[in-house]
């Protein structure tokens, strides 16, 4: 199954049966004090910074989260999005839990995005679906529900069928329709990564659709994160995995390794450019 989007004029295929595709997720006031302080004063520079280097290590699409406490997010995110796609031509994911936010920066936005996110809790679905179906947009589905996360995989895979059903009767396609499965932190859960890797595989197997996650949730509150971080992705990326929401700087060499030895890389040209490209002579 084939997702398509688009920046201004570039396109980018997130396919199930294709290489993987990386989220940029560096644009997100979250642990970045300078972000937080530009932003608010509407000085977009460290954004466009931090959006070129993400753009340079090989990222694909850029994740877009303007969210601090106290932000007008409904006026700041499409001012956000204006100012990335005045500078660059990439595929953008919009990220915020407010609809109107969303709603916003679609209006001004060129191309086709991504929405970061739904889930199955019946008001996201009222509110996200019909805009999500007004603009164009592609779609990522949360496996939570009115209940909250469970354990369960196989109850995970029937919330991600919920959010997939609906979201097609709202007249969104289904091949828009990209299903995160939920990573936890390890260290609060001593199951939660092999229950997120067997949704993976359902959701693979049986639905058929491209897939997302945090790259790093579930190494939060540990040490050695980046080791944890790249098992967990290079078994993630085996079962199904194909568009991660990462820092593309420590994740691409990873990505570009996986998607060499599941024979996505025909005599490893991905892989050598990448090297050729990031490596100082």
């Amino acid at each position: 199954m084939k997702t398509i989007l688009k920046g201004i004029t570039k396109e980018v295929v997130i396919d199930t049966e294709g290489p993987v595709v990386i989220i940029g997720e560096c644009i997100n006031p979250t642990r970045r004090r300078k972000l937080v302080s530009t932003l608010q004063a509407r000085d977009f520079s460290y954004m466009l910074e931090l959006a070129r280097t993400q753009i340079g290590s090989m990222a694909d699409v850029l994740d877009v989260n303007v969210g601090y406490p106290g932000v007008d997010d409904e006026a700041l995110l499409p001012a956000a999005v204006i100012a990335l796609q005045e500078n660059f031509d990439i595929p953008l994911c919009l990220d915020s839990p407010n609809p109107k936010a969303i709603e916003a920066a679609l209006k001004v936005a060129k191309g086709k995005c991504l929405i970061n996110s739904v889930n199955a809790e019946e008001a996201s679905l009222q509110k996200l679906l019909p805009v999500a179906r007004e603009y164009g947009a592609a779609i990522i589905g949360l496996v939570l529900d009115d209940n909250g996360i469970t354990n369960d995989p196989e109850k995970r895979l029937k919330i991600a069928e919920k959010i997939i059903e609906r979201s097609v009767r709202a007249g969104i396609k289904e091949e828009d329709v990209i299903i995160d499965p939920m990573a936890m932190a390890v260290s609060a859960e001593p199951n939660a990564c092999r229950v997120t890797l067997e949704t993976i595989k359902l959701v693979h197997d049986r639905l058929g659709h491209n897939i997302t996650q945090g790259a790093s949730n579930i190494s939060f509150g540990l040490p050695n994160r980046e080791n944890i971080n790249n098992a967990y992705m290079a078994m993630s990326i085996m079962y199904g995995l194909t568009c991660p929401i990462a820092n593309p700087e420590k994740i691409a060499g990873l990505v570009r390794a996986a998607d060499l030895v599941l024979a996505r890389d025909e005599y490893a040209i991905r892989f050598i450019e990448h090297y050729q490209t990031t490596l100082p002579s």
